[in-house]
């Protein structure tokens, strides 16, 4: 039996790991929240690590807050890149297996086509520099990793995300007003906890950089017309679309992934 790490726990991707976790008899979970393991605090790190026993860590934490790294980048650098450093180490010490969600930030959106993993990241805002910083560390530290960098990330029913904001507006049968000037693929968590869980029972999978999204490029606007008819909330809500987008941060115009 694997034992399997997860950090972050009481965040959309770690709640919909927990979903799934009787459909994997084979692995055996510790899972651990902000509250029951500060992974900047590198003390915290090397005891849970030192005693774990584990073969596998899926670090979910991160700081996702675009707009708010941004304006004080410190917080969004300690989690996503100087916290990561410490988990990378205490892995190598370890002889485990990182896994680590990373994302379609690291990119500047001026491609024209899907990114592959080839491409050299060039991250235009605070967020996407602090978690290509991290991508870093685990690469010049451990040998076997998975870095996952996905887009979009949202739950039907977990956490707080674009998704379950649409559908309260349409409830309130509010005008809803989106942008349709970025596009990305949206990547529901449910999909990407089944895939993260099958590159542990796949004893083939190759360690490195992988991509992973739901796979259909859109608009925000797009998404959320999917999202209102797939709901049949079509009679209820109006969805505009906004040309005005406002943001602090600058954001990837074209951040899709490619993952074949």
């Amino acid at each position: 039996m694997k034992r399997v790490l997860v950090t972050g726990a009481s965040g959309q991707l770690g709640l919909s790991i927990q979903d799934i976790r009787k459909d994997f008899q084979e692995l055996e979970f510790v899972f651990k929240d902000r509250s029951q393991l500060d992974i900047t605090s590198e003390d915290q790190v090397k005891d849970i690590f030192d005693y774990g026993n584990f073969d596998y860590c899926i670090n979910c934490a991160a700081y996702t807050d675009v707009e708010q790294a941004e304006k004080t980048p410190t917080i969004a650098y300690k989690i996503n890149a100087e916290a990561v450093k410490h988990i990378a180490y205490a892995c190598k010490e370890n002889k485990v297996v990182l896994i680590h969600i990373s994302t379609d930030y690291v990119f500047d959106g001026e491609k024209g086509l899907p990114y592959t993993v080839d491409d050299l990241p060039n991250p235009i805002n605070e967020y996407g520099k602090s978690k290509w910083e991290g991508e870093k560390h685990i690469q010049e530290i451990l040998n076997q990793y998975f870095i996952i960098r996905t887009s979009w990330l949202y739950h039907k029913e977990h956490g707080k995300n674009f998704y379950k904001t649409i559908l309260k507006k349409a409830e309130k049968r509010e005008t809803i007003y989106v942008t349709d000037e970025q596009v990305g693929s949206p990547t529901d968590a449910a999909n990407l906890a089944q895939f993260i869980l099958g590159l542990i029972n796949n004893e083939d999978s190759t360690f490195g950089i992988t991509h992973y999204t739901d796979g259909e490029a859109m608009t925000w606007y797009d998404f959320s017309k999917k999202i209102i008819a797939e709901n049949d909330f079509s009679s209820m809500a109006t969805v505009v679309r906004d040309n005005n987008y406002r943001s602090f941060a600058r954001r990837p115009r074209n951040s899709v992934l490619n993952i074949l």
